[in-house]
């Protein structure tokens, strides 16, 4: 379920540097999560810097962005683990991007397992097979 989204002024970081966000949002994200790599899921928004307003101005005027990202956990994740991936997040975001640790904004989406969907199956259906299937081959 692992889906995370930062948003991003477009021209103010290279593809390389924002592959690299990526790449490194992804395995942190696993990591705090405990989750399978392979279902973290990253995204990043570009907006034009006239479409980006902080504090009441522009990006193309302010030229200090200030990073977005909202990152999707299953409900009942533990209070602590949801305040390590708002920090660990922050701090990929600012080693990678060498953005302004005070400018970053996140927040953690808790979604209702039968709100969110594997492979069209709500999580929580598919959540209850899996428990059932392992408990058949006992």
């Amino acid at each position: 379920m692992p889906v995370v989204e930062i948003h991003l002024v477009a021209g103010a970081h290279d593809d390389r540097r924002i592959e690299d966000l990526l790449r490194r949002v992804s395995e942190r994200y696993a990591a705090v999560l405990e989750s399978p790599i392979d279902r973290v899921r990253a995204f990043v928004t570009m907006h034009a810097p006239q479409h980006w307003m902080t504090g009441g101005v522009t990006a193309a005027v302010d030229g200090d962005p200030a990073p977005y990202f909202a990152a999707a956990v299953l409900e009942g994740r533990p209070v602590e683990q949801r305040h390590r991936l708002l920090a660990e997040l922050t701090d990929v975001l600012c080693d990678v991007l060498g953005v302004t640790r005070s400018r970053v904004r996140g927040r953690v989406v808790q979604v209702p397992p039968d709100d969110w969907a594997i492979g069209g199956v709500p999580a929580a259906t598919r959540r209850r097979d899996e428990i059932v299937a392992r408990s058949s081959r006992l």
